[in-house]
């Protein structure tokens, strides 16, 4: 095994991978930025879930919204559908992990709300379960994938957003994945400052 040669080809795929983003994506995730905005003036929540790394990226996209990013600004309202270990717990051992997400969203989510679904692979059952859920409360989905987008993809509709990173590899997909976080929230501070 060659330590320094692993690490420098990470650094060079993320590399490439950024590069095909920004110019691939773009367009995707400046709507994304715009829905956002939109549900936020509106007074709409932002709810969002993953699994694993995804989970994390739930977590960071709601405390940067709820407390701030890099700007003071109001508090926005902001759900991680991973955090509640009780109610995930209690969900997933009385009915099915695959409605770990689903349940919350049919508890909390109404027709001004944004659901946020973070998923590499586009397939996990507790995602496709989320999206339909939010689909029958008629909220809108931002679904941040990768790979080909899974069986997720296609549970999208005109009033849905996907940005799909150019990438197979679950690790460049979720660096990907941060820095579309961090420039929604960038400009969320420009809005609302």
């Amino acid at each position: 095994m060659d330590i320094k040669k692993i690490i420098k080809e990470n650094f060079e795929e993320s590399v490439k991978t950024s590069n095909a983003s920004s110019s691939e994506l773009l367009t995707s995730i400046q709507s994304a930025t715009q829905k956002v905005i939109k549900i936020i003036d509106s007074g709409g929540k932002i709810l969002s879930c993953g699994n694993g790394g995804s989970s994390g990226d739930a977590q960071h996209l709601s405390s940067e919204l709820v407390n701030r990013f890099e700007k003071e600004r109001k508090e926005i309202a902001g759900i991680s559908l991973n955090s509640d270990t009780a109610i995930m717990t209690a969900i997933a051992n009385d009915y099915d992990y695959k409605y770990i997400f689903a349940k919350q969203i049919n508890a909390l989510a109404n027709s001004k709300d944004l659901l946020v679904a973070f998923t590499t692979s586009g397939n996990s059952e507790n995602i496709l379960e989320a999206i339909k859920s939010a689909k029958t409360k008629q909220v809108s989905i931002l679904l941040i994938t990768g790979n080909n987008g899974g069986n997720a993809s296609k549970l999208l509709n005109d009033n849905d957003i996907e940005i799909r990173v150019p990438s197979n590899r679950t690790s460049r997909i979720q660096e990907i994945h941060l820095i579309i976080i961090h420039s929604i929230c960038e400009c969320i501070d420009h809005h609302i400052n």
